[in-house]
């Protein structure tokens, strides 16, 4: 098979896998699972923090980690810097990916959240080389591919490189960090499927106390997520949900019943380790909001 269509097949293998799980995979899967032509083909390395099969020209995949043996981080201008592998700078896993710089083939960015979770990101782009700092620039966007010089980006592109690292690095490692301390269960009626999970902001994300933390997240199935964000669903300090007055007196069908109804007074699921466990002042400052649109419908009713 070619490299790109297999390159192709890996990312939507790995995109499908993860939806399913909640937004991220484990290291099991990413080094067992897929299989092409009746062959496993690890996605990750076992021991390094890239992957560079031997049949591909150019790097299959990265591993970003904030405690990893090599220096990559983010900085202000929205790409992820990503440092040589040790040993000779234009040979072995950095000539890899230095041809994928050449040819513009994308990467898959895997973001070690803890031990054996990674949540992916892709595709993304080796978009400059930088031997006097030995790393590579890397970006999340093709687009960035086509600039003269990454390095010096104007306003309106670091401001966009900055959106981009909000929506496809920082939300999505949220969702998994908040899934996984929840077992991968909604808090309030604990449905199991990954898929149809959110990982919801107690305090809104852009709020200054909005921080994408775990005990600022409650882990919530879709239906119980847009409740919550429209105040037709609370949840006291004490970890007690609450549905909104006017729902309760609602008739409309088995969703509403079963779905909304039924959960009020229902105690949380709350995760087994306590520092995930979400923070009550953060809850009684969002349960103030959630009475308040209650009051305000009662008035104008």
């Amino acid at each position: 098979m070619v490299e790109a269509q297999l390159r192709k097949q890996i990312m939507e293998w790995v995109g499908e896998r993860a939806e399913a799980n909640g937004g991220f995979l484990r290291r099991e899967e990413l080094l067992r699972d897929f299989q092409v032509d009746g062959e496993r083909l690890a996605v990750i390395d076992y021991s390094r923090g890239i992957r560079n099969p031997a049949s591909f020209s150019s790097t299959l995949s990265i591993v970003s980690a904030a405690d990893g043996p090599y220096d990559d981080t983010e900085s202000d201008d929205g790409l992820l810097h990503y440092a040589y592998r040790k040993g000779d700078p234009w040979s072995g896993d950095n000539s890899k990916l230095r041809r994928a710089m050449e040819t513009g083939m994308p990467l898959i960015l895997f973001r070690k959240e803890m031990p054996n979770i990674y949540t992916p990101v892709f595709p993304v782009y080796v978009v400059d080389d930088e031997p006097q700092n030995r790393q590579f620039l890397i970006a999340l966007d093709e687009s960035f591919t086509f600039l003269r010089d990454p390095r010096h980006l104007t306003q309106p592109q670091r401001e966009y490189a900055l959106r981009l690292a909000k929506q496809r690095l920082h939300q999505p490692a949220f969702r998994t960090r908040v899934l996984v301390a929840y077992d991968t269960r909604c808090t309030i009626c604990e449905l199991k499927h990954g898929a149809l999970l959110d990982a919801a902001h107690i305090v809104p994300d852009g709020h200054e106390l909005g921080a994408p933390t775990v005990t600022n997240g409650l882990a919530l199935c879709k239906i119980h997520h847009a409740a919550y964000d429209q105040n037709m669903l609370g949840v006291t300090p004490d970890h007690e949900v609450r549905i909104a007055f006017q729902l309760l007196e609602e008739i409309d069908g088995p969703m509403l019943k079963h779905g909304l109804q039924e959960m009020h007074g229902r105690q949380l699921s709350l995760p087994r380790r306590r520092p995930d466990r979400p923070d009550r002042d953060h809850l009684a400052w969002r349960y103030e909001l959630f009475c308040a649109a209650g009051e305000s419908t009662r008035v104008s009713r």
